[in-house]
């Protein structure tokens, strides 16, 4: 069975090149690898292509489509869009894999069919520290225990629901609802899978971003038909990044 990864990026020549270094060490024979790049102005699209040949001496297909876009959701919603698997994967350009994460999803996915996958999270901080961010499927719906990095949905799963709708920066967390709203099967496995480099848009300090956070996570729920009082939640969790940060 092929799996597909997609890696977006812009202007990430200093990171990059361990992200792709974590999708060629993988264990799993079967992996389509693209790359979606807006454009850098840097030295991104000269990295990847250095691993070309890596990949094709391990029988990986690896593309790289670099233009202009819309955005990190746009550019997410073209990988899948040129996606052969079976399963997608994405993986942005500050993190990484682990090297057993696709043959594990592939071992699950042969056991229970599943429509969305993820499992836990390393949370890497700027000094080196590690904060291990499990994974569980919470009664009421929330991003404390769901990892976006380790997140693998299948085509067909996409085709049916949907793909980002590349309204603001909780768009993968509108899809995770979307998808447990159509009652798909959300299969978790409790083992660190990824590593999530902190720092990023998402974990933002000031008030001000934390607000503007706050109001667009809310509009997710809304927009999935949950109770106004998912607020509460909304706020307690960026506050809580402002806090830890």
């Amino acid at each position: 069975m092929l799996i597909s990864i997609v890696t977006v990026a812009f202007n990430s020549e200093k990171t990059i090149g361990r992200t792709i270094e974590s999708v060629l060490n993988q264990t799993y024979p079967d992996i389509e690898y693209l790359i979606i790049d807006g454009a850098s102005k840097d030295n991104t699209v000269p990295v990847a292509k250095s691993y070309e040949e890596r990949f094709r001496e391990k029988g990986y297909t690896f593309r790289i489509i670099s233009e202009p876009d819309k955005g990190i959701y746009d550019a997410m919603n073209k990988g899948i869009r040129n996606a052969s698997g079976e399963i997608v994967g994405i993986i942005n350009s500050d993190d990484w894999y682990e090297p057993n994460i696709v043959d594990t999803v592939a071992k699950t996915y042969e056991k229970t069919g599943f429509d969305m996958f993820y499992a836990d999270l390393n949370l890497v901080k700027d000094n080196g520290m590690i904060i291990v961010k499990h994974s569980r499927k919470d009664r009421f719906p929330s991003s404390r225990h769901w990892n976006h990095p380790t997140t693998f949905i299948t085509k067909k799963c996409y085709d049916e629901v949907g793909v980002f709708r590349c309204e603001g920066i909780y768009d993968d967390f509108d899809l995770m609802l979307r998808i447990r709203r159509a009652n798909r099967k959300v299969v978790i496995h409790n083992e660190v899978l990824a590593n999530f480099r902190t720092g990023g848009i998402s974990t933002k300090k000031s008030i001000k971003q934390c607000i503007g956070r706050c109001k667009t996570k809310y509009r997710c729920y809304r927009n999935n038909g949950y109770s106004r009082l998912y607020m509460i939640e909304c706020i307690a969790m960026e506050f809580a990044k402002l806090i830890l940060s």
